[in-house]
């Protein structure tokens, strides 16, 4: 594992959790040094602090999305809401806003793990919904044979729902498929990705025919009209 912070001090005290834990843990102490670093020895898991020097988190998310899908759970001291959305948008799995406990941050560390886990077991075949191509083996999406760029958390709720085409998914259930975290606090990040998506898979973003909102409940995904 690698970790990303400017703060020494804090940066030690994740280094003995994470080695408490079992895991081997390297820490670096600005941005460059963590692309640097992740270059060179592709970790499992990138535990990522927003403010840093010559290259902020935001920047080194944006960066390592062109390259790699490791794990990434960003530190960040900026609370509102707009901040966090912007780095789960740019690719990051999850997020902790300062002042965290260590104990909390092992916990999201063994969620996102987990994640990997299951995505190694078997999965099935593409999966097919209206003009929707949905591959969980190659984590592919296609709109009429066209290839849509999707970041990890819009993927997984695409998947969860082509498996199971027509059925309403409350946010709280899609947010099992993504991140696995308190739904009171975190479901808003739901109504992100799926605007995301709608872009993305919509003829009409305004008037979506696939993905639609299912009021008071949640969510669904159809073969829609085309």
């Amino acid at each position: 594992m690698l970790v990303a912070e400017d703060d020494e001090r804090q940066a030690e005290v994740l280094r003995r959790y994470l080695e408490a834990a079992g895991h081997h843990a390297f820490v670096v102490h600005d941005g460059v040094a963590a692309l640097d670093r992740l270059r060179r020895h592709q970790p499992d898991l990138l535990i990522l602090d927003v403010m840093m020097p010559r290259l902020d988190g935001l920047d080194v998310c944006r960066v390592l999305r062109q390259e790699s899908d490791v794990l990434v759970l960003m530190l960040t001291a900026r609370s509102s809401e707009d901040d966090l959305l912007l780095g789960l948008d740019l690719g990051a799995d999850d997020y902790l806003v300062k002042p965290y406990s260590p104990r909390e941050l092992m916990a999201r560390v063994r969620t996102l793990l987990r994640r990997v886990q299951r995505a190694a077991a078997p999965v099935p075949a593409v999966r097919l919904v209206g003009r929707l191509g949905v591959d969980p083996q190659r984590r592919e999406v296609t709109a009429d044979g066209t290839p849509i760029e999707c970041t990890r958390g819009e993927f997984a709720i695409l998947a969860a729902m082509a498996e199971q085409p027509d059925r309403v998914f409350t946010r709280g259930q899609l947010l099992e498929h993504t991140r696995g975290l308190d739904r009171d606090s975190t479901e808003r990040t739901i109504d992100v990705h799926v605007m995301n998506l709608r872009r993305k898979i919509e003829p009409d973003p305004r008037r979506p025919t696939h993905l639609l909102t299912v009021y008071g409940v949640g969510y669904k995904l159809t073969g829609g009209g085309g």
